[in-house]
């Protein structure tokens, strides 16, 4: 339970960065080699849409064995880890990783590639989690 608040107060406060600084998501998203800015915005709608469904069932029903929001937040992590790791792989410069908008932004570096890989082993975690 205490995993499901913690990732549900991280993934609303994710989705409440991009969305306030919304405007600004295309040409972070755009840095990661996507393609252009329509693209980069609809990914960005589809982050924010995900990270605040799964984020809000995480922190309204902490206790519930529901697989939705546990799938919301896989997909988003996978989402993000790959953006960083074939960003990183091809070398590009991603001056802010656009995890929380424009907010607590740090470039794209190993240290974003670690934080994503323990992202994907809640994950793993919550899927593999005997509750379901």
């Amino acid at each position: 339970m205490a995993l499901r608040v913690v990732l549900g107060a991280l993934l609303t406060a994710m989705a409440l960065g991009q969305l306030v600084s919304f405007p600004h998501m295309p040409a972070i998203l755009s840095a990661y080699g996507i393609g252009g800015r329509a693209p980069a915005a609809v990914l960005a709608a589809v982050l924010i849409a995900g990270e605040l469904a799964g984020g809000l069932w995480f922190l309204a029903r902490p206790q519930s064995p529901a697989l939705p929001p546990v799938w919301a937040y896989t997909a988003v992590s996978v989402a993000w880890s790959a953006l960083a790791a074939q960003a990183f792989a091809r070398g590009l410069t991603v001056p802010r990783c656009g995890c929380f908008g424009t907010y607590a932004s740090q470039h794209l570096s190993w240290i974003v590639l670690v934080e994503d890989a323990l992202m994907l082993l809640y994950a793993v975690i919550l899927l593999r989690s005997p509750r379901h």
